[in-house]
């Protein structure tokens, strides 16, 4: 048996938040973002305002860091506990989003730990103290409609993707004004994180006929729309901010794969932003895939457009037009030229590929891959060596 599971409400549009928010019932909501780019553009007022509005008391927990940590995640869910919200409310990119999802396990479970939830589906029923409303400020991450939250344990150095169907927010508010505010470099490695999203959902072992249409939509509006996104087209901006949520619901149903599980194990290690490593990866690992998904990534390379002669051809049209995005998205080709020192990769080898090969994401991909293979393919990531094997 199968499962297909979204938010009940998704709002889009520009503008759209304030009207959501303003119109929600409770007693008191907390509000959860990171640094100071919704300070800095006004947003994170506007949603208080509206909290406010809707008779609301709100408590405002702030600063939660990139890749955020299990300590944030504890504190987070302290002051939860204290103030007794009825609603949680996260705005601002993935970290926030993510952080805000966790806290909310211990805010309603306070009796567990990080340990007991994460491993998939291990969240207890959530629901009982708060529901959850997500406003993404980045245009790829799409956590505002997906059962993830990344969180860092910084004393192993890892990224846990906590994964349940309990993590569901129950409000995705997809206002494209709040998309406005991110710097170009974000646009890039936020716009890679969603193709890279749905190109892993159309060929993860969890697909079906619920998520395919939602994975090959969102690849062809990040074709159409990432350029002139990243060239400051508000339209386009606008078009990304809904092409990574349409990703969104197609990979949490889906699944991903491991490009997702190598971008896990070296985000925090080299220090490499999520999108800016997903998008150096997917090319390597679409050319080890492609020995058992070579049909399906040449159907995404024909819905794009492109021809060839053979299966073969288009996977490769694929992967040449994922480089050339790269390029024009000024994103490394490699990990080496990303900055990784080669001494320190060799040393890192073999703890990263035993970490990537426990990750949930490899149990999806389309292709098995061994503690040697996943060595390989991190080492052809590394210097920019193709994949043969």
């Amino acid at each position: 048996m199968q499962r297909f599971t979204i938010p009940r409400d998704i709002y889009f549009g520009s503008g759209c938040m304030t009207e959501v928010l303003a119109g929600l019932e409770g007693k008191r909501a907390v509000v959860v973002t990171g640094g100071n780019s919704m300070q800095k553009f006004g947003f994170l007022d506007k949603a208080i305002t509206s909290l406010r509005k809707a008779g609301m008391e709100v408590k405002l927990i702030e600063g939660v860091e990139p890749d955020p940590s299990v300590e944030t995640v504890y504190h987070g869910a302290e002051l939860m506990c204290d103030f007794e919200p009825d609603w949680i409310v996260a705005i601002g990119g993935g970290s926030p989003i993510d952080a805000a999802k966790a806290m909310w396990i211990f805010y309603e479970h306070p009796e567990k730990t990080f340990d007991d939830v994460k491993e998939p589906f291990t969240v207890p029923a959530l629901r009982s103290k708060a529901r959850f409303a997500a406003i993404p400020s980045t245009s790829g991450t799409a956590t505002e409609v997906t059962a993830f939250s990344v969180i860092t344990d910084y004393s192993t150095k890892i990224k846990y993707p906590l994964a349940d169907y309990n993590l569901t927010p129950d409000i995705a508010i997809v206002d494209s004004d709040l998309a406005e505010t991110m710097p170009l470099k974000l646009v890039a490695h936020t716009g890679m994180d969603a193709l890279t999203h749905a190109l892993e959902a159309y060929v993860a072992t969890g697909r079906s006929s619920f998520s395919d249409p939602l994975a090959l939509q969102a690849i062809l509006m990040v074709q159409e729309y990432i350029i002139k996104s990243y060239q400051g087209d508000r339209e386009a901006r606008e078009q990304m901010h809904i092409a990574q949520c349409l990703a969104g619901m197609a990979f949490t149903n889906a699944l991903l794969g491991i490009t997702h599980s190598m971008a896990h194990k070296i985000g925090a290690l080299y220090h490499i932003p999520h999108g800016c490593a997903n998008a150096i990866l997917l090319p390597f690992v679409i050319d080890f895939n492609k020995k058992t998904a070579s049909a399906d990534y040449a159907k995404v390379a024909k819905t794009m457009g492109m021809t060839g002669s053979s299966q073969a051809e288009l996977v490769d049209n694929l992967v040449a037009f994922i480089d050339e995005l790269n390029r024009l998205l000024d994103i490394p080709a490699n990990l080496e030229l990303a900055g990784v020192a080669s001494e320190f990769f060799a040393k890192s080898l073999e703890s990263i590929a035993a970490n990537a090969l426990k990750d949930p994401c490899t149990s999806s991909n389309p292709r098995a891959i061994s503690f040697e293979e996943m060595k390989r393919l991190f080492t052809c990531a590394f210097n920019g060596e193709k994949v043969d094997f």
